[in-house]
């Protein structure tokens, strides 16, 4: 039970932080590039409760990561209006690539702080975290996770958006009328398909190879910075 509420009161601020800095870094960039939707509506606040949703920041990413799951979630959405932007084409591409963008930025301070701090902990050792190791750990793992994850090109994750920019005009709108599927698809492919075929699991196959990948490149920044 120890063990248990100490990973909660890690993973839970760390999801937080992932989460709202990942939507702010949308409105941000929408703003920049001329819709300031997300400001109007104060949607550009790092306060959690503005940007929180307790089903999908809090319930369903600490469930998974509690059942040693991939751990992903969701947050209120940021509004963004096409429409508004100075460039609606390249604006869509700049906005959806800010939040995973701000993601791979976090895992990078943390990975310098923890680097920097190492010293002071003692040797990192990954099979007997201590706890700021842990939380580093898994701070650095979320927000990579939820980078990669956002980047996968199923509507309505911010691969997509990047996706339909770089599409032909007549190509882009037929995969926008993807869209109203969006969440009936991620189903089917996250739990079905995996489901009735387990060599075909997305997750494990597509998603964790590059996370797994880029917590490796991660850790060698934290082990450059600590020294020998």
């Amino acid at each position: 039970m120890t063990e248990t509420i100490l990973l909660a009161l890690i993973l839970i601020p760390c999801l937080i932080i992932a989460i709202v800095f990942h939507e702010v870094a949308h409105g941000y960039v929408a703003m920049l590039l001329g819709d300031p939707t997300a400001k109007e509506r104060r949607r550009l606040s790092l306060n959690p409760l503005r940007h929180v949703d307790p089903v999908g920041t809090l319930l369903v990413p600490g469930g998974l990561a509690l059942a040693g799951l991939p751990v992903f979630g969701w947050a209120k959405p940021v509004p963004v209006m096409k429409a508004r932007l100075n460039n609606p084409r390249f604006g869509m591409m700049a906005v959806a690539a800010a939040g995973p963008g701000m993601n791979f930025a976090l895992a990078l301070v943390a990975a310098v702080l923890l680097g920097l701090m190492a010293p002071l902990a003692g040797p990192i050792n990954p099979d007997q975290p201590g706890v700021m190791l842990m939380a580093f750990t898994y701070f650095i793992g979320i927000n990579v996770f939820l980078a990669m994850f956002n980047l996968l090109p199923i509507p309505p994750f911010d691969g997509s958006h990047i996706v339909e920019g770089l599409l032909p005009p007549s190509a882009a709108r037929t995969y926008d009328k993807l869209r109203p599927f969006g969440f009936p698809l991620l189903f089917t492919l996250l739990l079905v398909v995996p489901w009735l075929f387990p060599q075909a699991n997305i997750i494990e196959n597509v998603v964790l190879p590059p996370v797994e990948w880029a917590m490796d490149k991660y850790f060698g920044v934290v082990n450059w910075i600590a020294g020998p």
